[in-house]
């Protein structure tokens, strides 16, 4: 018997050796893959205007679609990460895309409100099954650099969530609703891209069981990295309340407040949105060389100043404010992930569908307030109001230090 079955650390790097030649495509195919998957699913909100008109729609009606959305988003990611922590499906993949396809034809014909609804339910649907199980494909290609991954298959969502409302701009806007449709495209090529990565996947399930078996080293009892759980929790609540205000409404706001087109709305929207994609890619390089905490602390609270001053300035600085805030804020749910993943080893697309469940469900129940709040007291009220919620990242303080963290 060779030295390496007989030590599973060398069996482990014997393995990660192996795949290393493909990690940066594989990582990349993941990232394009997440870039689709998130660029359809930017569609939604970024045609709510036209919908609202269409269907005589209310605020609190838009933010209803959105819950749908993140609820069906949020509550099946973590059990498809729990159980395919245990028993990987590499069909998953292409399978969750499958329903993103229908759920985005749907949308393109639909004729009542119930059936929007139903293709957001669709387009969540597609989404909780993709994220765990693409996030762990990721990582598996890391070669040890899980933030680079992280960061990289992140950042693929968060342009795909810039380019969904540009595009939207262009050719669902002029056009009208039914143009939706030719979003089916992209779904069509991101099925054969996730095929690709399920049969990598499949051929590599021995790396997986090496790392599923990975042990704890930072020392930290159960009730500790429980209470460090919660913590990144409403940490991530405090970034994802925020960013939904500006996901969901940020065009109603520049709209009602500067009287901008909506066309226009739509390219500030995008900035943003890259704004957040820049953040991202940046935040889990610079955490696997500083560590997690510091880029939580940085992220999280860094943002208060600039949402603070967001609903009080012009229209020039409010476009710049949503910017360095996008990028603020982005920088840390790569870091927050991985820290996770870190403090409770084995369970990487359990955590991974935990925490993107978090920002889906988190994001829904933003969506839904604030849409009653934009109603009851005007859009500009969201802004003021959320304005504090990155003051709660001095909970960072309460985090543990780890090796990496």
């Amino acid at each position: 018997m060779s030295s390496t079955s007989l030590n599973p650390a060398v069996a482990s790097a014997s393995v990660a050796r192996q795949a290393s030649p493909l990690a940066m495509r594989v990582i990349g195919a993941c990232a394009l893959a997440h870039l689709i998957n998130d660029l359809i699913q930017a569609v939604l909100p970024s045609i709510y205007p036209i919908l609202k008109a269409n269907y005589g729609l209310n605020f609190t009606q838009i933010g209803l679609i959105t819950l749908t959305f993140q609820l069906t988003a949020s509550l099946l990611q973590p059990w498809v990460g729990y159980h395919t922590d245990r028993h990987p499906k590499p069909w998953l993949l292409p399978t969750g895309m499958v329903c993103t396809l229908v759920g985005i034809l749907m949308l393109a014909f639909v004729a009542s409100f119930s059936a929007i609804l139903l293709a957001s339910a669709l387009l969540g649907i597609g989404s909780s099954t993709f994220h765990p199980e693409a996030s762990r494909v990721a990582r598996l290609a890391s070669g040890g650099r899980y933030g680079l991954a992280q960061s990289t298959f992140q950042v693929g969502g968060n342009a795909g969530s810039a380019f969904g409302p540009l595009l939207a701009a262009a050719i669902v806007i002029p056009y009208g609703q039914g143009h939706v449709a030719w979003f089916g495209l992209f779904a069509v090529f991101a099925i054969a891209v996730l095929y690709g990565l399920s049969r990598w996947y499949r051929h590599h399930l021995d790396l997986f069981k090496l790392k599923q078996g990975s042990q704890a080293t930072h020392g930290l009892s159960r009730g500790r990295v429980t209470f460090a759980l919660v913590v990144l929790a409403l940490l991530v609540f405090s970034k994802y309340f925020y960013m939904t205000s500006l996901t969901s409404y940020f065009t109603f706001y520049l709209i009602e407040k500067f009287d901008v087109s909506i066309a226009n709305s739509q390219l500030y929207l995008f900035l943003f949105l890259g704004a957040v994609a820049a953040g991202t890619f940046f935040g889990g390089p610079i955490g696997d060389r500083i560590g997690r905490k510091a880029v939580i602390w940085f992220s999280i609270l860094g943002a208060a100043p600039f949402t603070l001053a967001l609903p009080y300035v012009d229209l020039f600085w409010t476009g710049v404010l949503s910017m360095i805030i996008g990028f603020i804020l982005a920088s840390a749910f790569s870091a927050i992930v991985v820290f996770a993943q870190e403090l409770v080893p084995g369970n990487v697309g359990m955590i991974a569908g935990v925490f993107f469940g978090l920002m889906f469900g988190f994001g829904g129940m933003g969506a839904a307030l604030l849409g009653s709040l934009a109603d009851s007291h005007g859009i500009e009220a969201v802004y003021r109001l959320c304005a504090y919620l990155p003051l709660l990242g001095v909970l960072t303080i309460l985090l543990p230090s780890t090796q990496k963290g």
